[in-house]
Parts: C-alpha cells; sequence; structure tokens
C-alpha cells in the first residue's frame, strides 16, 4: 500500500518550505558555491559547474551579476544615470558573460549522438579549422582564434558528426582560460567520447591580452598543440597531420 505522507525534500513538502525559507535573501551565487563545495566539486574559471545550477538560477545569477557589474561601473566613476551610453552597460555585460562568453561553464555538454563504426574506419580524419571564441582567465581579455581536429579512429571508436566537433568545441572554449588547458580539455573531451588510436588537435590564437594592453605586440599568436595515442607514437602519422593542415598564419 502507497504511503500518502509527503516525502521529504518532495515537491510542496514542509522540507521543501524551509529550504525555500532558509535561500530567502541569500545571493544565488553563494547557494551555487554551496552546492559545490558540498559536493567536492571544483569551479575555477574553466570548470563547467552546471550540474550544481537549479533550474531558474541562472536568470538569477544574471540579475545578481547585473547589480555587481552596475557597482564596479560605479566605482571606476563612470556616470551610468545621465551618460545614455552606459545606462544599460552592466546587464548588458552580464548578460555577455552568462549567455555568451562564458555560456560553456553554466549549461550541460551539447547533446551528441554517437554512432558505430560500421564500416571500420581507420584513416586520418581532419576537422577545421573551427573557429574559436574565448577569453584569457588573466584578463579576461578575448582570446580568438582557430583549432584542427585529427582523428585516427578503429573498428571500435564512437563518430560523431562534423557539426558536433564544432559545438563540443565551441563549448570548452566559451569559458575564461589559458589556451594550453583549452586545448587539453578538448582533447580529454574527445578522447573520452570518441576512444580512437588517436587524436591530435592545433590550435593558433590571438590573445587580446597582448594586443590591447601589456606589450601591445598586435602581430604575436600562440600555436600549440596536443598528440595523443598513434599521433604521439608515429611520426609519419604526426607529420602527415600537420602537412595536411592549411597554413596556419594565412
Amino acid at each position: 500500500m502507497n504511503d500518502p505522507r509527503p516525502q521529504a525534500g518532495a515537491l510542496g513538502s514542509p522540507g521543501d518550505a524551509s529550504q525555500a525559507a532558509s535561500d530567502e535573501g541569500v545571493p544565488v551565487s553563494v547557494r551555487i558555491r554551496e552546492r559545490l563545495r558540498a559536493a567536492r566539486k571544483r569551479f575555477h574559471a574553466n570548470d563547467n559547474i552546471a550540474g550544481c545550477i537549479e533550474p531558474g538560477e541562472l536568470e538569477q545569477l544574471l540579475e545578481e551579476v547585473s547589480a555587481k557589474m552596475g557597482g564596479v561601473l560605479e566605482s571606476l566613476v563612470i556616470d551610468t544615470e545621465s551618460d545614455h551610453n552606459t545606462q544599460e552597460t552592466a546587464r548588458r555585460v552580464a548578460k555577455m558573460y552568462i549567455n555568451e562568453v562564458f555560456r560553456g561553464r553554466y549549461v550541460r555538454r551539447p547533446a551528441t549522438t554517437e554512432f558505430p563504426n560500421v564500416e571500420h574506419l581507420n584513416e586520418l580524419m581532419i576537422i577545421g579549422p573551427i573557429r574559436v571564441r574565448s577569453a584569457c582567465s588573466h584578463h579576461l581579455c578575448p582570446i580568438i582564434g582557430r583549432v584542427w581536429i585529427g582523428v585516427m579512429p578503429n573498428r571500435h571508436s564512437n563518430l560523431i558528426g562534423l557539426s558536433k566537433y564544432v559545438r563540443l568545441t565551441d563549448w570548452v572554449m566559451s569559458r575564461p582560460q589559458i589556451q594550453e588547458e583549452a586545448v587539453t580539455q578538448v582533447a580529454d573531451l574527445l578522447q573520452d567520447m570518441i576512444k580512437p588510436d588517436g587524436l591530435a588537435i592545433v590550435m593558433e590564437a590571438d590573445h587580446f591580452c597582448m594586443h590591447w594592453r601589456g606589450v601591445k605586440d598586435t602581430e604575436a599568436k600562440m600555436l600549440n598543440s596536443v598528440m595523443r595515442g598513434s599521433f604521439l607514437k608515429d611520426p609519419n602519422l604526426r607529420r602527415e597531420f600537420l602537412a595536411l593542415i592549411p597554413s596556419k598564419s594565412a
């Protein structure tokens, strides 16, 4: 016989009401941070924290960031009341960070359909260039670049659609981070999903923390790579992949 009494934590239960009361007045960022710490999950700038964000909280977070960004503008002595250009700047910046530039932190991994390698494909595949946009976690300045991905599948590999490489790469890159770690995160994600014999990733990018400030060198780029499996062990395969990539500075 079913127990008609409300279960703890069920919708509309006393536990739910007491939790709502205890959360009242607590900033949403604090609630999310407490969940992350309770789950012993890291929340560095380039981590995805979507698993600890509850429905409706991103909208609340946007409002909180907007209010605090208004305080930043005030401390920068920018008149946001009579200056028509900056009256909505705080909210625009908050929306940009949460919904676009740092979106990869706050939303779950894009849905990806994986297919078995029915034809037992085992030849080199190259995807790219994929245009990527990220932000340096040191100064929150833009990182704009291109990524090439090389995959050497085996008969047991999972295959994904070409557009999914773009979506997954964008999901990882849409976080504040440094380029070296971003490329490694993309490699880890694809290696886990596809399980190929070999995986290679090359990224070339402009860093506006160098263009915009500091040395103000507008020509310098950063180029780095990650090689896994057969790309690391077989120099001929590695050379073939690098030779097939168009001139990266073109």
